[in-house]
């Protein structure tokens, strides 16, 4: 039996460390099968990774699990029964995560991971010293009493040694209740029991406790079935130490982060409201407008450039412009005050490059009155943005940052309304952001600010997720209970009670809540 076990783990190991090695240097592959039925696929940093909602870390690490089933074409019938079998499986939580394993293989996984790296199992066929491999977090389907969800691995290593190994269990349970209503807080744990817990498993007398609370500020949603939900939200997290209790309010001495995330759609209406029509539009300005209204084919956008170039050379008209213009028309425009102007062919790309000039004068003219009218920002602050001195396409480019910046700033105008101090400090960031980053509209940006300017917005509110965090002194050594509104583990279906069946008020009360946990003990090697 144990020689049975030396060689599976010698092979395990040698299946990660090639898997470590390829990827050092920059070659990529198919996750690698072992024993025919498990993959093993090593995650880098800045990778989709599966543990992001349980770790909070953005590292290097192996995930195992069951390599996926081969997928039939379905016939017209079975496409109309998996439809109905889908719906019974969201319902029921009947259909258990397809990739995970059961707890008994994903202990024997984790066993041959630390055998491997266990300095005093010399009698294994590995190269000395043995190369210390990222942690290894294996897949689980919770069908076990304790609904473990996640295993892992991860070494405790000196420059030279590896001297011991961390072991991780995450569990996880859904079920309904009223969750974070100020109503009900007597949950199935309590602070002290996870204190003592935490000690007793790690022989330590001191430990601190820090809360983390993320609180929904704002989300927005789909009108009806045939629009796609719009992606903006807008969340609170609130961050600190000690806790004093389950689901205990953040106190004012808290640090807090504000993480506004934006989708154009939610708020592409409200931004034509909040930019008033300026008064004072000057000839191209005007001329853009109507255009823009009018003008719909190549045809008509030579026609009218024509027309207004025929005007000028004969001196029927004679309009004014903005100081600082620089389209091509402006630059005619000032010569036909001196009664010469240069001849332009209108051909090709060049009455569209004319209105596109235009166009970029004219909004830059409305940004700047809008971010200095509502005092978020000065010229000089907005000058990367406005600047003529570079190409058209650039400056489009840079436009567009503008716009992404006014649409953040109007979402939380709209649906948070918070102190102006809080908006001028935004509008800074996204500012600061964008003179050197290129243009992400799925960019998370944070703003670190005081919960006194905020206490407003969350102290009567129901956090999205609420997290203690019980810590030694070690970064790794840890206990850390979790309940939030949404499931935390993404391969396993929760059952869900039947909305149709609550009362009005029940529905407005009663939530799926979701705890987990994520325990974990210290084997040293001697």
């Amino acid at each position: 039996m144990w020689s049975g076990a030396n060689r599976a783990a010698e092979e395990f190991y040698a299946g990660l460390l090639q898997e470590f090695d390829e990827n050092k240097k920059g070659i990529r592959k198919d996750p690698f099968i072992y024993e025919a039925d498990i993959q093993v696929q090593l995650i880098s940093k800045g990778q989709p990774n599966p543990l992001k909602n349980i770790l909070h870390e953005n590292e290097t690490i192996f995930i195992v699990e069951k390599v996926p089933l081969e997928k039939e074409e379905p016939s017209p019938i079975e496409e109309l029964q998996s439809e109905d079998t889908a719906i019974s499986d969201l319902s029921t939580g009947e259909n258990v995560g397809l990739l995970a394993l059961p707890i008994g293989r994903a202990r024997q996984l984790i066993g041959f991971y630390t055998m491997a790296h266990n300095p005093n199992m010399t009698h294994l066929k590995i190269n000395r010293p043995v190369t210390a491999l990222p942690p290894l977090w294996v897949r689980c389907d919770g069908s076990d009493p304790e609904g473990i969800s996640w295993l892992g691995a991860e070494l405790i290593s000196t420059s030279s040694n590896i001297t011991g190994i961390v072991l991780y269990m995450v569990t996880c349970k859904g079920e309904s209740s009223l969750l974070f209503c100020g109503v009900d807080k007597n949950y199935s744990v309590n602070l002290e029991d996870l204190k003592k817990s935490h000690k007793k498993r790690h022989h330590l007398s001191t430990l601190t406790a820090s809360g983390f609370a993320q609180y929904e500020l704002f989300k927005s949603t789909a009108l009806d079935d045939t629009v796609a939900a719009s992606q903006t939200t807008i969340t609170l997290d609130i961050s600190w130490s000690p806790v004093d209790e389950i689901l205990q309010t953040p106190p004012l001495s808290s640090t807090a982060t504000l993480i506004v995330k934006h989708d154009a759609a939610a708020v592409d209406g409200s931004i034509e409201c909040l930019l008033t029509v300026r008064g004072d539009l000057d000839f191209a300005e005007q001329l853009w407008c109507k255009m823009s209204s009018s003008v719909i084919s190549y045809q008509d956008l030579v026609k009218c450039f024509s027309l207004v170039i025929q005007s000028l050379q004969r001196g029927a008209i004679q309009p004014w412009l903005h100081s600082g213009s620089n389209s091509l028309l402006s630059k005619l425009i000032h010569q036909s005050y001196y009664g010469t102007m240069d001849t332009v062919s209108l051909s090709g790309t060049v009455p569209v490059q004319m209105l596109l000039e235009i166009g970029l004068d004219k909004l830059k003219k409305d940004y700047i009155c809008f971010f200095i009218g509502q005092e978020l920002a000065s010229l000089n602050h907005l000058e990367y943005f406005i600047s003529p001195s570079v190409d058209t396409q650039e400056q489009v480019h840079r436009v567009q940052k503008l716009h992404h910046i006014l649409e953040i700033v109007v979402s939380c105008m709209l649906f948070i309304k918070p102190q102006h101090e809080l908006l001028f400090s935004l509008t800074q960031s996204c500012i600061k952001y964008y003179e050197q980053n290129p243009l992400d509209e799925q960019h998370i940006f944070q703003l670190p600010v005081r919960p006194t300017a905020v206490k407003d917005l969350y102290q009567n509110e129901k956090p999205q997720k609420w997290r203690v965090e019980i810590n030694s002194g070690q970064k790794k050594v840890k206990t850390v209970w979790q309940l939030s509104d949404s499931p935390p583990i993404d391969h396993l279906n929760f059952h869900r009670p039947d909305f149709s069946e609550l009362t009005l008020s029940g529905s407005l009360e009663e939530r799926i809540s979701f705890t987990n946990m994520v325990t974990c003990s210290q084997v040293h090697f001697k």
